[in-house]
């Protein structure tokens, strides 16, 4: 399901863009760039945020390749790759906004804490959804969940103690059987 204020958040930045640009490119607002100014400040942002992006890009690939070759997962480079595309869709989108929330997504101080928050907040619950629990270790071990089934009295959980004794067998022969 699509979440309403995420759409609502992402609607206000390129509102913001236009309010910002306006201000910036006509006498009505406090700072007067003039239009000229103010097109060449956003290419210039554009420019110089893309190249911090191919930077950080080829940084990630080579550890991305560097994790692949030890045969270990790289989670936090694949995420730090979408952020990173990310970034570069929303420097390349005109305005001064869209332009810093791309430099957000570049820079690696500010980066971490969104791949942090976009693994804890989106990812893992997402996957939990998908696989029953087994990825949080939240998975119903008590039996049958809600009392369907037979043996579990309701769905409580039960503990046997389980000692040495328990696991020893009687030979047929020792108990006068033919």
């Amino acid at each position: 399901m699509i979440d309403l204020r995420a759409i609502g958040v992402l609607m206000l930045i390129p509102l913001l863009d236009v309010m910002l640009l306006v201000t910036l490119a006509t006498p009505v607002g406090p700072i007067d760039l003039g239009v000229a100014a103010t097109v060449v400040l956003v290419v210039l942002t554009a420019f110089g945020g893309l190249l911090l992006v191919r930077a950080e890009g080829r940084h990630t690939l080579s550890q991305l390749q560097s994790k692949l070759t030890q045969g270990s997962v790289p989670t936090k480079e694949l995420l730090d790759g979408a952020l990173l595309l990310s970034a570069a869709v929303f420097l390349l989108t005109p305005g001064l906004v869209t332009d810093l929330v791309g430099l957000v997504l570049v820079v690696p101080p500010t980066r971490y804490p969104l791949r942090v928050a976009l693994r804890r907040y989106v990812i893992v619950p997402y996957a939990d959804a998908k696989a029953g629990g087994m990825i949080s270790g939240g998975v119903y071990t008590g039996g049958f969940p809600g009392g369907a089934g037979a043996g579990t009295g309701g769905g409580e959980r039960r503990e046997v103690d389980l000692d040495d004794d328990a696991y020893s067998f009687d030979d047929e022969s020792d108990r006068g059987h033919p």
